[in-house]
């Protein structure tokens, strides 16, 4: 008589399966509500901000100066800002200092990340333990000013730019990713006569571009941002950059002027289109940069993450 041969294979209960990774769909629901809940906290101010720029004046009366959705857009508050004065100045400011800060941060750190990776320059342990302390310590705001002040910078858009062109981080994260190229290509290179400088700018900077595009993206974004340099720093308001004007605008709450922008007998914008108008205008172009660069950004620092 034979016996029948019970299946032994284990079956998967609920438990297991949770236990593998799976999620309930209570769980799913969960979660799909709790990033829909984080996704409206931080789209949500900032669709406020967008609408109140662009509704009439009366639906900012009555909404009580923000507004959630305008029923009539308008973009006479974008017309204001943009016909002159000192928003328009401050943006050009801003860009000035933000694509040369770029291009000269840039330069200086790849160059030192890259001189910093060739093993075989006189006291590279030295000069990268130096760096890497100023990471650790700073001089402070006042030996910094003096120092700004010594060279004549005040009141100067340079003092935005040189005092912060090296990032001891960024490079560090450069010299980790030009460590990770194959070391054959500059040999053979040098064996050819080609100098440090001709390796550097025709075979090292080519194959870097994912994390020149992220390292140039956080200098960029870091220029963008200038705020607390250029109080310091600079008592011209006309150079004064986007940040501080919105500044003036926004924390003081100084009245925006529309001056000849506004045609004889029409109603100027509201002071709160005007000042989430100028929000926008200091929002919009730095985010526009990263969907350009995304493709390298993850690339960059993971490569250069590899080897510290």
């Amino acid at each position: 008589m034979t016996l029948p041969v019970q299946d032994r294979t284990p079956r998967s209960s609920p438990k297991r399966r949770l236990r593998r990774g799976r999620s309930s769909p209570a769980v799913e629901a969960l979660k799909i509500v709790a990033l829909s809940v984080c996704c409206l906290a931080v789209i949500g101010p900032f669709l406020m901000v967008i609408s109140t720029s662009l509704a009439d004046p009366l639906q900012i009366d009555t909404g009580g100066g923000m507004v959630i959705w305008p029923e009539r857009p308008t973009l006479e508050a974008y017309r204001v800002i943009f016909a002159g004065g000192q928003v328009t100045r401050a943006l050009a400011v801003t860009g000035f200092v933000t694509v040369v800060g770029t291009a000269v941060a840039l330069t200086v750190t790849s160059m030192l990340a890259y001189a910093l990776s060739r093993q075989k320059l006189p006291f590279n342990r030295i000069i990268l333990m130096g760096v890497l302390m100023t990471m650790l310590f700073s001089a402070g705001m006042i030996p910094v000013y003096l120092t700004v002040k010594g060279f004549g910078l005040l009141d100067s858009l340079w003092s935005l730019i040189i005092p912060v062109s090296v990032s001891a981080f960024n490079c560090i994260v450069m010299r980790a990713f030009f460590q990770n190229l194959p070391a054959e290509l500059s040999e053979a290179a040098a064996i050819d006569g080609a100098s440090e400088m001709r390796i550097f700018l025709t075979i090292v900077l080519p194959l870097s571009k994912p994390i020149l595009a992220a390292i140039g993206l956080f200098y960029a974004v870091g220029f963008w941002n200038t705020f607390f340099s250029a109080l310091l720093y600079l008592n011209d308001q006309e150079k004064w950059p986007i940040q501080l004007v919105l500044r003036q605008y926004l924390i003081n709450n100084a009245a925006i002027s529309a001056g000849d922008a506004v045609a004889a007998g029409d109603l100027p914008p509201p002071q709160p289109a005007l000042q989430m108008a100028i929000l926008i205008v200091s929002l919009v172009p730095i985010a526009c940069v990263y969907p350009l660069l995304q493709k390298h950004f993850t690339k960059g620092f993971l490569t250069g993450a590899v080897k510290g």
